[in-house]
């Protein structure tokens, strides 16, 4: 159980935060299903109220849908935007472009060295 700390910060922004992790980590992919509001009660040690307001933030920041009686699921692409979203999570994403374009850099310049030794 991840309980929410008072840390200043509201506590559904805490959880919506952690969920949003979660989400960028891939943990909802396979079902595209987020916890029931009574799993994020659970989870978190909050509030029902506490748990639909993260949800709601979620829903406004494009992540998820709900469906009356059904729950709250994933739009697509939410964990690509998740991981944006996320400062570590855009971090390593952009670490990995800079690897590909040193790459891609040292390529070319090996093409280049070729064609001007020719």
């Amino acid at each position: 159980m991840q309980m929410v700390e008072w840390t200043g910060r509201f506590a559904y922004k805490q959880v919506a935060d952690d969920l949003r992790r979660r989400i960028a980590a891939g943990e909802f992919a396979e079902t595209g299903q987020l916890p029931s509001l009574g799993q994020l009660q659970k989870t978190y040690d909050v509030t029902v109220t506490v748990a639909r307001a993260a949800i709601n933030q979620l829903k406004t920041d494009g992540l998820a849908v709900s469906h009356q009686g059904k729950g709250a699921f994933l739009t697509p692409g939410a964990g690509r935007a998740a991981q944006t979203a996320d400062p570590a999570g855009a971090l390593a994403e952009l670490r990995e472009e800079v690897e590909r374009l040193r790459s891609e850099v040292g390529e070319l310049r090996q093409r280049v060295a070729t064609l001007e030794g020719s």
